[in-house]
């Protein structure tokens, strides 16, 4: 089985590196030149990964060449530049037979779409052929073999079948589901709820807040994927309430750890301006917010991290706000 990997970033990385192991025939494509002759020099991601040897028999490629051949592409680009990405490679012949697998978590500030949604538009390719890869899964842990549990989401319960064999190994295991949406929707979501678990380490909050934070944002995260036709159940497993927990704890978390730098007082801008790697949920948010409003979805939270983020709101302010809306009981209905 061939399968070609776009995007030498670390999670990117991380699963290339997983499927070469297992012996399949793996092209992990890099955007930049000098990143390839890095790869290819040191057989190690030095920028993203360092310190991890890679397999001696996955393949470095700066072009498109051989994507024809694949029988699997899998997109690990940031959901923001996944179009372009798409764009580049659409003109190609693929096999009747590839599947698409994603791994970005996030919504595209422009059109609202999730990611299976920009892979459909931009491909000539039948919706069960693209398969979703979720959960709670830092590549710094993959890559070094650190027993990890996804979910494959796709329409074809077949399709996922065939990505949950070729990618599991003794400590990557794979489950699958068909709720496309919630799977989606969780991965997405959950980044916004980092930052602002991120925010709250910054200003010195304790377990109490952080558990409260968690457990309401998990319902906001619920909320709005039901509103879109997600399972509810769907929240409560890897791609949701996993997903979540790991990325509002990891020091991995670049989310968290953008939150946590404007919680001590730092410009966004600047924060991203010296980060490497894509913070996702900067962008969701955006996104989220907006649509939200469209639609006339309560999210509280999502509401105070975009007015922090983006209007210079004083977090402490931002959490004042929340912890003063008026009080209710605790329900599941799901409406707010």
């Amino acid at each position: 089985m061939n399968i070609f990997v776009i995007g030498a970033g670390s999670w990117g990385t991380a699963v290339a590196n997983l499927l070469s192991r297992k012996g399949y025939k793996v092209t992990l494509w890099c955007r930049r030149r000098e990143l390839r002759e890095l790869l290819i020099a040191y057989r190690e991601n030095l920028p993203y990964l360092p310190g991890v040897r890679l397999a001696d028999s996955l393949v470095f490629t700066n072009n498109f060449t051989s994507i024809e051949d694949a029988d699997i592409v899998v997109f690990g680009v940031p959901t923001q530049f996944l179009a372009s990405v798409l764009e580049s490679v659409r003109d190609y012949t693929f096999s009747g037979n590839v599947i698409f697998v994603s791994l970005s978590k996030g919504i595209e500030v422009a059109t609202n779409r999730r990611v299976s949604q920009i892979i459909l538009d931009t491909l000539s390719v039948e919706r069960e052929r693209v398969v979703v890869l979720s959960g709670p899964s830092h590549a710094e842990e993959v890559v070094r073999l650190v027993p990890t549990s996804v979910v494959a989401a796709s329409f074809s319960d077949d399709t996922a079948r065939i990505v949950q064999n070729v990618f599991s190994a003794e400590y990557f295991r794979v489950y699958r589901s068909t709720d496309v949406v919630g799977v989606e929707m969780g991965g997405a979501l959950k980044n916004i709820i980092a930052i602002a678990s991120g925010i709250l380490e910054g200003l010195e909050m304790g377990d109490n807040t952080k558990a409260a934070l968690i457990t309401r944002g998990l319902v906001e995260i619920t909320r709005f994927g039901v509103r879109f036709g997600a399972d509810p159940i769907t929240f409560s497993g890897l791609s949701g309430l996993g997903d979540l927990l790991v990325t509002c704890m990891s020091k991995h978390s670049r989310n968290r750890f953008v939150g946590y730098q404007i919680g001590k007082g730092k410009v966004l801008n600047d924060i991203l301006a010296e980060m490497r790697m894509v913070a996702e949920g900067v962008a969701t948010t955006e996104a989220v917010y907006r649509w939200s409003s469209e639609i006339d979805v309560s999210m509280p939270i999502t509401s105070e991290v975009y007015k922090v983020l983006f209007e210079g709101k004083p977090p402490l302010d931002a959490l004042k706000e929340l912890m003063g809306r008026p009080l209710k009981p605790e329900r599941f209905d799901w409406n707010g």
